[in-house]
């Protein structure tokens, strides 16, 4: 797959000769305010996160979705994407979605969406995750009505809220959200003794290991079950984790630790297993209590999203509840 830069001023001539192969198949490829055909030709208006207002149509077909989060909320409501974006660190839909996500085009990554293969998918709706890039959103909003759906905050609540909007399913999305919060609420009463621990997540890679901070999906859930938090994972991150030194493995230590890693196949396989070796890692006191989970980072350590919210609380309930 070319990278967006990497095609530099070539790509809108590529991308206008291919939409005008599509346009006749499609009713209408251009973008918000059109008759897309969907819906029985019927339309509605959304604001997406950015406060843009979107065209878009009354039921949806075919729907691309830019990030996990997107994927994730489209499945949780029902909806089958034509097309996705591969998970972070994965060459697919992340692992927790890759069977019910099976079959479904990858039409982009992490990095940005491929323009040539959202445009083969034929979407009537693109949900864009957190896409800013201006021209990036110019050229998908010339494919279809394109929503962006995650504001700076990553709530995946509110994500979830908004799909639900623009994919005609708005009673489908406060109905899993009113289940979330039931089994949340089941969850934290049978904690016990565990309720207000305090609770690590980290995530380990080639480059070492980081901490989970606030601001992102992981730390949202742990929240909702009033977890505490360690050391540095108290503050706000100023990415989506922060790195540590071996020296300061400490940081990860708590009650409870909760660790995965993007690489669960292939040659970092055993980067668990190298973690585990170092004499840091063996004096922290959640890896003495053996309270030590390991977790699918690509649900807990990656954006999130619904359906990931609602498997972490089972994750949470068979390690910690006796």
């Amino acid at each position: 797959m070319m990278s967006l830069s990497s095609r530099g001023a070539a790509r809108p001539v590529v991308a206008a000769a291919l939409l005008a192969v599509c346009a006749p198949a499609l009713s209408a490829c251009g973008s918000g305010g059109h008759d897309t055909g969907s819906g029985g030709g019927r339309t509605v208006r959304v604001t997406d996160a950015t406060g843009a207002k979107v065209q878009v149509p009354a039921a949806p077909r075919r729907v691309v979705a830019l990030s996990e989060m997107d994927l994730d909320s489209a499945l949780a409501l029902g909806v089958e994407p034509v097309g996705l974006a591969a998970g972070r660190g994965q060459q697919g839909a992340p692992g927790y979605l890759a069977e019910r996500a099976e079959g479904i085009p990858v039409v982009g990554a992490v990095t940005g969406p491929d323009i040539e293969k959202v445009i083969r998918a034929r979407p009537d709706v693109i949900l864009a995750g957190q896409t800013a890039d201006a021209q990036v959103l110019k050229q998908l909003r010339d494919i279809a009505p394109t929503v962006v759906t995650i504001d700076g905050g990553k709530d995946w609540r509110k994500s979830l809220r908004l799909t639900g909007e623009v994919l005609g399913r708005p009673n489908a999305a406060e109905k899993f959200l009113t289940d979330y919060a039931t089994k949340a609420a089941a969850l934290k009463k049978d904690l016990g003794a565990q309720a207000g621990a305090r609770v690590s997540v980290a995530r380990y890679s080639a480059k070492g290991t980081a901490v989970m901070q606030q601001g992102v999906f992981i730390s949202d859930v742990l929240k909702d079950l009033g977890f505490r938090r360690p050391g540095v994972q108290n503050d706000e991150g100023e990415g989506h984790s922060t790195p540590i030194s071996d020296e300061n493995l400490k940081e990860v230590d708590g009650d409870w630790l909760f660790i995965g890693t993007l690489a669960a196949a292939g040659p970092d396989a055993d980067l668990l297993d190298r973690l585990t070796e170092k004499p840091a890692y063996r004096q922290l006191k959640a890896v003495r209590d053996r309270h030590v989970t390991t977790v699918d980072g690509s649900k807990w350590t990656s954006l999130g999203g619904a359906q990931a919210a609602l498997s972490v609380l089972g994750d949470i309930r068979k390690a910690m509840v006796k």
